[in-house]
């Protein structure tokens, strides 16, 4: 078979940059997308976008909520939307033949939703619920409390904590929210990817047709890729009534973008140390010594936009916090003065190859991929590639 790259197809469509990948699957095509934002997160307008995208399928100014359910029940076709960092991000599915009527539909989500009052209360009160859901959660409050002491404000990755949240969310108002679309649902730096049983020109005849006209002229950056990090320093300690066990996250702030070289170093190194059941802090702390129920060393929030952080997770009971406290940092000591075997890496390189090699094994998985690597600026070819 020809290389992902030899197979994918780049070209304009309005204001979109469509990518189109012909499969062998009959009938159907799947596609992802994405276009860029532009939160401030000093201002907490993260959570404006959020609300946006929950009120995306509610009704447009054209047809209500039930009216569009309808026409995607009607052609057993699938549309999403979801809020990530600086981008909002789309996906859909359908018939080769349903695909201009979904397509028309989508346009008309993303640029003329209703934006109604009573469906923002409900999503407000969803979201309300979420957070404090989390805030009863170990783990969580754990991964908040590092990402608020490692960033600073502006960064796509702070925490600024569930109560700051809350405090937000009670002060939004649905003229906060039309604002916010108007300024930053944008055609800026818009993708597509298509994957399937497709007619590459008609697709982007298609696009154009329905975005066309589309502002593409993006909302003020608020934020550099590379800010200075947030505090380092004593531990964090968070208190929740009536929980048994404890999570407790170590962790730093990394001055790397997913497209630096060094990146995948990093990431097979730390993958070793903790990224799956047979990684070595599982097999030592859990498996070996017996002081957790879980633990695990990964990378966070690291796009090709903005840096992230090393962090390492474990789970523990009260009579085990000091122990496996104490385990933890020798095992991460360890790893750091000794680093890892050959025959560590040879392993780890057979699995997260082999998962990679699963990931694309169906067309919605090819335009998850194809998508991400492009907004990356790696483009097609990394897949062949990684």
């Amino acid at each position: 078979m020809s290389s992902f790259s030899q197979r994918t197809t780049t070209a304009p469509a309005g204001p979109a940059t469509v990518h189109t990948l012909p499969t062998p699957v009959q009938d159907v095509v799947t596609w992802r997308g994405s276009f860029r934002t532009n939160p401030d997160f000093a201002a907490g307008e993260e959570l404006l976008q959020d609300l946006v995208v929950r009120l995306l399928d509610k009704g447009t100014r054209k047809r209500d909520r039930f009216a569009l359910a309808g026409i995607l029940e009607d052609r057993g076709a699938q549309l999403g939307f979801n809020a990530e960092a600086l981008r909002v991000r789309l996906s859909g599915r359908a018939l080769k033949q349903d695909i201009p009527a979904v397509l028309e539909l989508m346009a008309e989500q993303l640029r003329e939703p209703a934006l109604d009052a009573e469906e923002f209360e409900k999503a407000r009160a969803q979201v309300t619920a979420g957070l404090r859901r989390a805030y009863e959660n170990t783990g969580a409050r754990a991964s908040s409390a590092l990402a608020h002491r490692l960033y600073p404000e502006a960064h796509p990755n702070f925490d600024p904590g569930v109560p700051a949240l809350l405090d937000r969310l009670s002060s939004i108002t649905i003229d906060d929210i039309r604002a916010y679309h108007d300024e930053h649902f944008r055609s800026a730096d818009f993708h597509l990817v298509f994957v399937g049983d497709l007619d590459e020109e008609t697709i982007r005849s298609d696009v154009r047709t329905q975005f066309d006209g589309w502002n593409a002229t993006p909302a003020p950056e608020q934020f550099e890729g590379r800010k200075a990090a947030g505090q380092a320093g004593v531990p964090i300690h968070e208190s929740i009534p009536d929980k048994a066990n404890f999570d407790v996250s170590f962790g730093h702030a990394v001055d790397l973008l997913r497209t630096d070289p060094d990146f995948i170093p990093l990431y097979v190194g730390t993958f070793v140390l903790g990224g799956n059941f047979s990684a070595r802090l599982m097999t030592i702390v859990r498996d070996e010594m017996g002081l957790t129920y879980g633990i695990r060393a990964g990378l966070n929030g690291f796009t090709g936009e903005h840096t992230g952080h090393f962090n390492t997770r474990v789970t523990l009971s009260g009579d085990g916090l000091e122990p496996g406290i104490a385990a933890t940092r020798n095992e991460l000591r360890r790893f750091m003065e000794d680093g890892i075997t050959k025959d560590e890496l040879a392993e780890k390189q057979e699995t997260i190859s082999g998962s990679f090699k699963v990931g694309l094994a169906t067309t919605s998985g090819i335009a998850a991929s194809l998508l991400t690597n492009i907004e990356r600026g790696f483009g097609p070819a990394y897949l062949d590639a990684f």
